[in-house]
């Protein structure tokens, strides 16, 4: 299948061939089902951290790497997994991601140890990479042209859905079978989403591109456009900042909140669920305001990180902050990313390829740096870490609007 570009767009459209060919909905759903258990894979540890840190007889901080490490593989598996694949079935390279994500979630069950932990969750890791970095191009080879746009909303919809009720459905299954239990939850659910894969997905060979090693330092080349490494510098230090403070966010509500079971998952249920209307609401404030929103959200979740360390003994206060910090957070990616298109008209897919890469490794070190600060001095300086780094990308997103205003002048 050949490909062009739609400029005004910028998404890789298919040949007139492809255009005719009849929408694979129930596919799209699936995909849609395996973002939901990817997402909820990912982002698991959050809400199980306290139990998994006992039970593997490490701390917290060293449990919260876990997270670290699954965006360490990310990072590598999006850079090169066009290489890796080769000319490999794009359908029999997804089921293949499929099934590694079940494995995962079965080796993180039954981990004996902490090492064992750590390399369930580099898989996922790789899992991560490899779906984001081919969802978009799926998407497209699944339905006509027109209708990628719903498409892909429909594939990011598991997203949205793992966002809202996977940190407190999983608290509330660490209370109640355990938190390995909970993990192996993910694997029926991965199991559904490689049946309904195998049996919707069309066959997808492999297209004719440039390697990986060459993509990937093509991709590294759009740092060289006016703004676009400011820009990219601002949104990672937004997740640097996040991940910073919410991986370790139950051990503070345990500890210095005081709270425990049920009302852990019910605040990370009104965080979940602020942050669905926030991303159902940013497209509308984007529209008023475009770097006016990416330059005030992250000063409002690094003015509630200082707040709770202040307040952090009060239920009510931290339920409304972290309510705050929910509507904020999870509705920032959506802004960055339309930040993407607007800097990438022409060249969305390797924007988009760099920005996933950018947005795997500063988890990473977020939650790295978080950890080694909270097991040495607490969560005060873990939580002055995350507002002092969402504080600087307040700043540089204004820099890049700047460039942007000057550039187009």
């Amino acid at each position: 299948m050949t490909t062009n570009i739609d400029a005004s767009k910028g998404l890789a459209q298919p040949s007139h061939a492809s255009q005719k060919q009849p929408a694979s909905w129930s596919a799209v759903f699936a995909m849609s089902v395996c973002a939901f258990a990817l997402i909820a894979s990912e982002f698991l540890p959050v809400s199980l951290l306290t139990p998994m840190a006992s039970d593997l007889r490490v701390t917290e901080g060293m449990t919260g790497q876990g997270i670290a490490i699954s965006g360490a593989f990310a990072v590598l598996t999006s850079l090169f997994i066009s290489t890796l694949a080769g000319n490999l079935n794009r359908k029999t390279l997804l089921l293949g991601l499929t099934a590694a994500m079940g494995v995962s979630g079965a080796i993180v069950d039954m981990a004996p140890n902490y090492l064992i932990y750590m390399f369930g969750r580099a898989l996922i890791g790789v899992v991560v990479g490899g779906f984001w970095s081919m969802s978009a191009a799926t998407a497209i080879r699944l339905v006509p042209v027109p209708d990628v746009p719903r498409a892909l909303a429909i594939v990011n919809g598991g997203n949205a859905l793992a966002t809202v009720v996977a940190a407190p459905l999983g608290a509330y299954l660490g209370a109640v079978i355990g938190w390995r239990g909970a993990f192996f939850c993910l694997v029926p659910v991965s199991l559904i989403a490689l049946a309904w894969q195998w049996k919707t997905l069309p066959s997808m060979p492999a297209v004719a591109r440039a390697s990986g090693i060459c993509n990937a330092l093509k991709v590294f080349t759009l740092l060289a456009r006016p703004g676009v490494a400011l820009g990219m510098l601002a949104s990672s230090l937004l997740f640097m900042g996040q991940f910073a403070l919410f991986t370790y966010l139950r051990p503070f509500l345990e500890t210095v909140t005081g709270v425990h079971g049920t009302t852990i998952s019910l605040i990370l249920l009104v965080i979940g669920a602020a942050g669905f209307v926030g991303t159902v609401l940013i497209g509308r404030v984007l529209q008023r305001g475009f770097y006016q929103t990416l330059i005030i959200i992250p000063l409002l979740m690094a003015a509630a990180a200082l707040v709770l360390i202040a307040f952090g003994s009060s239920v009510a206060v931290v339920t409304l902050l972290l309510a705050l910090w929910g509507l904020a957070g999870t509705s920032a990616p959506v802004g960055w990313w339309a930040w993407i298109a607007k800097v990438f008209p022409q060249d969305a897919e390797a924007g988009g390829g760099l920005f996933v890469a950018v947005v795997q490794m500063s988890i990473a070190i977020g939650s790295t740096v978080g950890g080694l600060l909270f097991d040495l001095s607490g969560y005060q300086s873990t939580f002055v870490l995350s507002a002092v780094l969402l504080a600087i990308c307040s700043f540089l997103t204004f820099m890049t609007s700047r460039a942007a205003a000057a550039q187009a002048t």
